[in-house]
């Protein structure tokens, strides 16, 4: 036998002749996909075992980053509502319609 026959990365996937009856039979994959429910466990054992190594925050430090959102949250409200009020007014003076 030639060493390319002998070669599995070579021949991954290919017919080869079985040794017994000479049939042709696909070589198994050691690499084929698990059936998805043996990938769903696994991606969840992983995301477990990485929530475990999060550093949460403390309660007063969540609490503080929850303020500070909302604080911005509403600043920013009031510029657009304020520009939105200015340009009501605006097209109601273009269009006359603000009489």
């Amino acid at each position: 036998m030639a060493k390319k026959d002998l070669d599995p990365e070579e021949n991954k996937g290919k017919d080869v002749k079985d040794a017994k009856g000479g049939k042709d039979v696909k070589k198994k994959d050691k690499d084929k996909k698990p059936n998805i429910f043996v990938r769903m466990g696994r991606r969840l054992k992983e995301t477990f075992s990485e929530l475990k190594r999060v550093t949460w925050p403390t309660l007063p430090k969540a609490l503080k980053s929850t303020g500070v959102v909302i604080v911005i949250v509403l600043i920013f409200l009031v510029i657009v509502t304020a520009v939105n009020i200015g340009f009501t007014y605006f097209l109601e003076f273009l269009t006359g319609l603000g009489g």
